[in-house]
């Protein structure tokens, strides 16, 4: 089955991570840093954490949505081994090589910075994005295959009908706040390692494949309905942040989220599906320096925030760092060297070739 190529897909996972990137880094400067295990500045910057707040509550769900839009792509050129095998190559290898040599390195700085005894540390830490990704890979790649038989069915033809409405993908959003409502997480966006995050991330990782399975409805509805999508997302933060002093319930934070979400796929839809040089390059960038940015950060942290020069000059050199720090280590380690390839998330090609092909589908 041939499907139409969705750079924009693409483009939201590398917006997503540079997101990521940036809300690291914003950690740094709040009070509660340490508690997430991150290296803190002795000056703060509260300030950045109400653009940050905003963020939260749709960038991990997005990430999760993306992903499961990539297995639609995935299935329609694979059968249920191939998909699992290719799917323990790109993430349950780099996830086992991630806790053994590369989360530990960062925890090793940490160490280091405040004076503690070293000691090597296998955890998952940040990586935990990807263990749900390949749990949710082989809870639901039975689901997943049977959707894709049924594709023609009356079913689908009347969720596809449902999506026509402005009101349908909005609908989703009941399942992510009865989620919330059964789990009752203490703090909605508390998604690392705990049985809230596993849940939502499962719920968008499905309705991801589901919706990008649905075809052209979807996308004609979050495209002509995204400017009213992005209107019932700022209203809903600013409740949250007028009325609950940013802590409104888990329910309407659910909803919320999936208006931002279901906005931001409008305008990437509109925008963003174009494809490039820049995004074949970025797009196959993006999963190495997820899984090595921590260490980055950390390193630039632990450089930088002893220097005698303002706070504000401290988080833009230390996005700097960590942003040219990551790019150099892909570019002249990760993409270059063969064996590392694969321990990373890439194919195993010569760069000569890489430079050759086209990029792969949205993954």
């Amino acid at each position: 089955m041939k499907t139409q190529r969705r750079y924009d897909i693409d483009w939201l996972r590398v917006i997503a991570i540079g997101l990521l990137l940036i809300y690291h880094i914003a950690i740094i400067f709040q009070p509660w840093a340490m508690f997430l295990g991150f290296i803190r500045s002795d000056e703060l910057m509260e300030g950045l954490w109400k653009p940050m707040s905003m963020l939260n509550v749709w960038r991990i769900p997005l990430l999760f949505y993306v992903s499961g839009m990539g297995v639609f792509f995935a299935i329609q050129k694979r059968n249920w081994k191939e998909l699992l095998l290719e799917r323990s190559k790109r993430i349950l290898l780099p996830f086992i090589f991630g806790i053994i040599a590369i989360v530990p390195l960062h925890f090793l700085i940490f160490q280091e910075y405040y004076h503690l005894p070293l000691g090597y540390y296998a955890h998952q830490g940040h990586l935990w994005f990807l263990g749900n990704i390949f749990a949710y890979v082989v809870v639901l790649l039975p689901l997943f295959f049977y959707l894709k038989k049924i594709k023609d069915s009356r079913f689908m033809k009347g969720l596809s009908s449902l999506m026509k409405n402005p009101a349908g993908p909005v609908s989703i959003s009941l399942f992510f706040a009865l989620e919330t409502l059964l789990v009752k997480p203490q703090v909605f966006e508390m998604y690392a390692e705990t049985w809230h995050g596993f849940f939502l991330g499962l719920l968008a990782f499905f309705f991801g494949f589901l919706l990008v399975s649905l075809g052209k409805p979807f996308w004609q509805t979050v495209l002509k309905w995204r400017w009213l999508y992005l209107g019932v997302a700022l209203a809903f933060y600013i409740i949250r942040l007028t009325v609950f002093n940013l802590e409104s319930p888990g329910y309407l934070k659910a909803i919320e989220s999936n208006c931002w979400i279901l906005a931001i796929f409008g305008f990437g839809y509109k925008y963003l599906n174009r494809p490039g040089k820049t995004l074949r390059y970025l797009s196959r960038a993006a999963y190495p320096v997820y899984i090595v940015h921590m260490f980055v950060l950390y390193a630039g942290a632990m450089i930088i925030l002893p220097l005698g020069i303002p706070v504000l000059l401290k988080f833009i050199i230390i996005v700097l760092f960590t942003g040219i720090g990551c790019f150099f280590i892909y570019e002249f380690l990760i993409r270059r060297i063969n064996f590392l390839r694969p321990l990373f998330g890439l194919k195993w090609k010569y760069p000569s070739e890489e430079r050759l092909s086209e990029p792969v589908q949205p993954n």
